[in-house]
């Protein structure tokens, strides 16, 4: 099956941009992209930071533009989004008994599994003893492998300004994970707005990049809050089988020139690859 994994969209409302980026724009032209190339995946899952300020005129904003996706969709809390207002703009949100919002999905690939890791005092992440319960018994309940999928990770990377604000509680996560180890098929992030592939204690992961912008790799062990850019916008893209669990980034805003690998005559396969001209497109 295929899955798309998009993530921190950061909607503004009122058409306004966000670090000189249009995020309403952008998600509109990801979900455009979407239903143009990849009308066929099962579900679109969004792991967060549906908005910049959580209020209302964005969240009318990001629902006005996923809400035209011709596949399923499922979002999730990031540390930028707000519950009450949340559930305003969408009252029929899948939550716990706890009021947080997370949910069990039955896909052909197995369940997926949405966790709500937002806590009210800062950019960090909590999964309290409530969730952490809540997840406990999801895992007990399932008789497949689950794709998991949270907003903050609950690991270092390297970057200090991110690492700052993960997961705060992530060694009493790992214990209920540990205890599922064989449940756990791979676990899919979004807040760190870049790309990181790899493990977390025998875990495979994926961490997808933003929508509006990007953290630059700064692996200086610098505290503060991150710098950002606004390298290319993309979303995730993710095939599943019975054996693999592969995870495409797709850069849906690239203009760069396309080309066929082999001359299409079959002739001259040199001279074909060394004298390829891009009109108005200069390498660096």
């Amino acid at each position: 099956m295929k899955f798309i994994h998009l993530t921190d969209t950061h909607v503004v409302g009122g058409g306004a941009t966000l670090y000189g980026a249009n995020p309403a724009k952008r998600l509109g032209l990801a979900v455009d992209s979407i239903n143009a190339e990849h009308a066929d995946a099962e579900q679109v899952i969004v792991t967060g930071d549906l908005t910049n300020w959580g209020d209302e005129a964005a969240y009318a904003a990001f629902f006005a533009e996923i809400e035209r996706l011709r596949v399923p969709y499922a979002v999730m809390m990031g540390n930028h989004d707000d519950s009450t207002a949340l559930h305003a703009a969408c009252p029929h949100l899948p939550r716990d008994n706890n009021g947080f919002v997370q949910q069990v999905l039955a896909t052909s690939a197995g369940p997926f599994i949405l966790t709500d890791t937002k806590t009210p005092d800062g950019h960090h992440g909590r999964y309290c003893a409530h969730r952490l319960a809540w997840l406990d018994q999801q895992l007990t309940a399932i008789d497949r492998p689950a794709l998991l999928f949270m907003h903050h990770p609950p690991f270092a990377v390297g970057i200090r300004r991110m690492d700052d604000m993960n997961m705060s509680d992530g060694e009493a996560l790992f214990a209920v994970l540990d205890k599922h180890r064989a449940k756990v098929r791979h676990m899919f992030f979004g807040h760190l707005h870049r790309v990181v592939s790899g493990s977390w204690r025998g875990f495979p992961l994926t961490i997808m990049r933003g929508l509006n912008h990007q953290v630059r790799l700064d692996l200086d062990g610098q505290p503060g809050f991150p710098r950002g850019n606004l390298d290319q916008s993309a979303y995730g893209v993710v095939m599943v089988d019975a054996d693999t669990v592969a995870a495409h980034l797709h850069c849906f805003l690239e203009k760069t020139p396309e080309f066929a690998i082999k001359n299409p005559d079959g002739t001259d396969e040199r001279a074909y690859a060394t004298s390829l001209i891009h009109p108005n497109w200069r390498d660096f």
